[in-house]
């Protein structure tokens, strides 16, 4: 007996043992989604990182002063957005939703903008492979896919709330 086949669970041939399993290969969809997931997600780190780099330097000014943080961060969420709106912000209505966007010029809301790419990677990943899946007659998973991209734009989008 060699010694490979003494190391084997009874009933288990060289064939079949766990070193001998066959290879598993991803499809060239799943291929293109790991890919875009990957170069979406370096590029949202990167953008958080060069943003949060230009907010902590000073380099743009943020909204709401580093040293309030810690007194608003007792606050409750409707508290805090009411107190940072007042005190900071000055405009005519709390920012929610996608509001941040009108406030880019300030370095604490220009971090959002790698959360919000990290947060759509998901999305371009899906419609990266819907033509591959409708070409491909995947009837099943395009289906699936296009009902994914849908389902996280609407979320996304803020026309749907729950609990407002």
């Amino acid at each position: 007996m060699t010694e490979n086949a003494k190391d084997m669970e009874p009933g288990m041939d060289q064939t079949s043992s766990p070193r001998h399993q066959p290879q598993i290969q991803a499809d060239a969809d799943q291929l293109l989604y790991a890919s875009i997931l990957a170069k979406g997600m370096y590029l949202g780190l990167g953008i958080l990182l060069v943003t949060f780099a230009l907010y902590l330097t000073g380099v743009l000014q943020p909204g709401i002063p580093i040293e309030e943080l810690p007194r608003l961060w007792t606050l409750s969420v409707h508290e805090y957005l009411e107190t940072v709106n007042h005190e900071f912000l000055h405009r005519p209505e709390v920012i929610t939703g996608w509001g941040w966007l009108a406030l880019l010029s300030m370095g604490d809301y220009l971090n959002f903008v790698g959360i919000a790419l990290l947060a759509a990677v998901t999305i371009v990943c899906y419609m990266g492979v819907l033509p591959s899946l409708f070409r491909k007659k995947d009837w099943i998973y395009a289906t699936i896919a296009l009902l994914e991209v849908l389902v996280l734009t609407l979320a996304a989008s803020g026309i749907v709330s729950v609990g407002h």
